[in-house]
């Protein structure tokens, strides 16, 4: 079971509360099989049980034998782990249990239960041909928002930064003419219609940033950047909503305006974000990259096996791992070798598989995925974890010219 408590997630808990979604949002019935049910803290346990029951009454109709048959006995599986509740989570209770298709014509039960990280509010029962995931989706996105505005008098480009993450809402190019070299009352007449287009696209800006951030819950504040000084005119003038204005945090200079300028802004205001789990991610980043560059006592490691042996010794002082990471981690059984512990990208389902040192049939007793294990290995030692996302630069070099597991060191270990 998934279990959330408190009001702050921890990394792990989003982390494992997202494989979970991802595994579930997979899985497809192969008629109207899969049974969801949302129970709210305030619903009582023998209200649930009474509303199941009715329904595996109803579902006696069903003409299907085989339908039958699974929808009946998803509904028991769900009474049966209802019996371990006196009472529901503070958050609620989530069950997603049912028959899900698997090699040939054969099917196999799954079973989840979750505990969400927000309270669920409305009692729900669905049986369908998948899981019903919607009311979950919005609960693992970064509540904390900051709106990015990079802009000059040739273009402008409306952003938003949420967690690790900067998402492009729109770029406008502006279609102000340039300056005009003619002398006279031309020059002026023409002056004027240049400032009239200024005008007119200050206020489009304005718009789209009005659009897309004057409702916006959890709008913690604006960023604004640009090469020129037509960022401090912008903020100035007044086209920003009287009331967006009030969340500009500052004004940076910047030599792009386009997505690539969303990026440089948030860089260049760390200082103002450094709490952000995106800057968090860059420092530690940086820090290992400084350390693996140095060729004499360096403090970084890379590669699962030697992440693991330098953990194994206490080493480890910060281990970062990458949320990309897709594998697992699987402890065998050999009647020949022993135990056997690998890792593995993709393995076969089941209780038994080959073992990695002589090929025999060895049985499995531990399947875990590989980013639990690696949190396991590291609360054993207390070494501290970062998770880092592979959407921003760092996590993508952390993951795909890493392997996705490196660790800073407390002290060097040598070659």
């Amino acid at each position: 079971m998934v279990g959330i408590t408190g009001d702050i997630l921890s990394d792990r808990q989003k982390y494992d509360f997202k494989r979970a979604l991802e595994e579930i949002m997979d899985l497809k019935g192969r008629g109207t099989e899969l049974i969801s049910v949302y129970v709210p803290s305030g619903k009582q346990i023998s209200d649930v049980a009474a509303y199941l029951r009715e329904e595996f009454s109803q579902s006696s109709n069903i003409k299907s034998a085989s339908t039958r048959k699974n929808v009946q006995g998803a509904i028991q599986s769900i009474l049966a782990r209802l019996k371990y509740f006196k009472h529901p989570p503070a958050n609620g209770i989530i069950f997603f249990v049912g028959e899900i298709s698997a090699s040939g014509d054969q099917t196999r039960m799954v079973q989840y239960v979750l505990e969400p990280p927000e309270p669920i509010t409305t009692f729900l029962y669905r049986c369908d041909s998948d899981f019903h995931l919607e009311p979950l989706k919005d609960m693992l996105l970064e509540k904390k928002v900051y709106g990015l505005v990079v802009i000059d008098r040739g273009e402008a480009t409306v952003g938003l930064l949420r967690g690790r993450t900067i998402t492009v809402i729109r770029n406008l190019p502006s279609l102000v003419p340039s300056k005009h070299r003619m002398g006279g009352q031309s020059a002026q007449r023409f002056e004027r219609l240049i400032e009239i287009a200024a005008n007119e696209y200050y206020k489009k800006v304005a718009d789209i940033v009005a659009d897309s951030m004057l409702n916006l819950e959890g709008l913690e504040g604006i960023l604004v950047g640009g090469p020129g000084p037509s960022k401090e005119f912008f903020v100035k003038e007044g086209y920003l909503h009287h009331e967006l204005a009030k969340k500009v945090i500052d004004s940076f200079d910047i030599g792009y305006t386009d997505e690539y300028g969303l990026k440089e802004l948030v860089d260049k205001a760390k200082d103002k974000l450094y709490d952000l789990d995106l800057m968090r991610e860059k420092r530690f980043f940086q820090k290992f990259l400084e350390e693996v560059r140095k060729t004499d006592d360096s403090l970084a490691v890379y590669g699962e096996d030697h992440v693991r042996n330098a953990i194994m010794i206490g080493a480890v002082d910060t281990l970062l791992l990458s949320e990309g990471l897709r594998k697992r981690r699987i402890t065998i059984e050999c009647p020949a070798c022993g135990t056997v512990e690998k890792t593995f990208d993709n393995h076969p389902e089941g209780s038994s598989m080959p073992c990695p040192k002589c090929n025999g049939i060895g049985n499995v007793v531990k399947d875990i995925d590989l980013v639990d294990d690696m949190f396991d290995q590291a609360g054993l030692m207390g070494t501290k974890v970062e998770l880092i996302s592979h959407e921003s630069e760092e996590g993508d070099m952390l993951l795909k010219a890493f392997g996705g597991i490196v660790g800073l060191l407390r002290f060097s270990i040598g070659a």
